[in-house]
């Protein structure tokens, strides 16, 4: 399972999109590539803290992924494309049924399933 963005960099749930550069920038000077050659534990460090950043450092990505997790943005090449399998679906449909109850649950999936591929 993918490490929490949040986790990443550093940074609260709640802190801004100021606090979250600076912890991008801090993270990206420290494990720059130029900085530790040929350290692929920093070089992947490196990446994840530029993968949370292109999420997090965006205000529409950084409210889908609050909403749904990283399900918001895995399997983007639905169904036919091989980016979505079974797994996938019931970890979305379990946290739709945590965060939203059982009621709300239908609504939400169409609604999240819409915003991903229409």
């Amino acid at each position: 399972m993918k490490e929490d963005f949040y986790d990443i960099l550093g940074v609260s749930k709640s802190a801004s999109a100021a606090e979250i550069k600076k912890a991008y920038r801090k993270k990206a000077i420290a494990y720059h590539p130029d900085k530790n050659p040929g350290d692929e534990t920093a070089e992947q460090k490196f990446k994840e803290a530029a993968e949370a950043y292109e999420i997090l450092g965006d205000e529409q990505k950084r409210a889908k992924y609050d909403q749904y997790g990283h399900a918001a943005f895995d399997g983007q090449q639905g169904f036919g494309g091989g980016g979505m399998n079974m797994d996938d679906i019931f970890k979305f449909l379990f946290l739709m049924h945590q965060r939203h109850g059982a009621v709300d649950q239908a609504h939400a999936i169409h609604n999240w399933w819409h915003q991903q591929y229409c």
